[in-house]
């Protein structure tokens, strides 16, 4: 009985982790616009700064005095900080293989633009070498996830033999 649980949790890996590859690449598609759209609100903000005679910092320096000034220095430091991040991702996860995604979860930190990919992700049958390959993984990793626990959940249930 164990085995056969064994059989399915290891299915059920294979299952739900073959399906990675098609998330983080169209993961990777909108983050990768993501990056173009913040990259030109901040060249603009940049461009704006120097037109002004003001370095970045200086103009984000300037963003005080009302409490809509101080909420758009907030805004804007975080726009650019999404952005620096959104880039640096992409740059990195493009560089990866689909496989390789798998061990850069860390850089799948986008928020909206991970929440939209799920929303619109819909599971399909991989018929691709990384869709095989991630499937073997993810069957490897739930059989032996689920004897390594029912095994340990099992342990003060033995017999002792002397």
């Amino acid at each position: 009985m164990r085995g056969l649980l064994a059989l399915f949790t290891g299915l059920a890996g294979a299952a739900t982790l073959s399906q990675f590859p098609e998330f983080s690449q169209q993961y990777l598609q909108r983050l990768g616009g993501q990056a173009e759209a913040l990259a030109g609100v901040v060249a603009e903000f940049d461009a704006s700064a120097d037109k002004a005679g003001l370095t970045r910092a200086g103009a984000l320096a300037e963003l005080e005095g009302s409490a809509f000034l101080a909420a758009h220095q907030g805004d804007m430091r975080a726009l650019i900080t999404r952005s620096e991040h959104a880039s640096a991702d992409y740059a990195l996860l493009r560089a990866a293989g689909p496989v390789e995604r798998l061990l850069l979860p860390h850089r799948f930190r986008d928020t909206e633009t991970l929440a939209a990919t799920w929303e619109d992700f819909r599971p399909a049958m991989p018929v691709t070498p990384t869709g095989f390959t991630t499937a073997a993984i993810g069957f490897g990793a739930g059989w032996a996830g689920f004897l390594a626990l029912s095994g340990a959940a099992l342990r003060p249930f033995r017999r002792k033999t002397a």
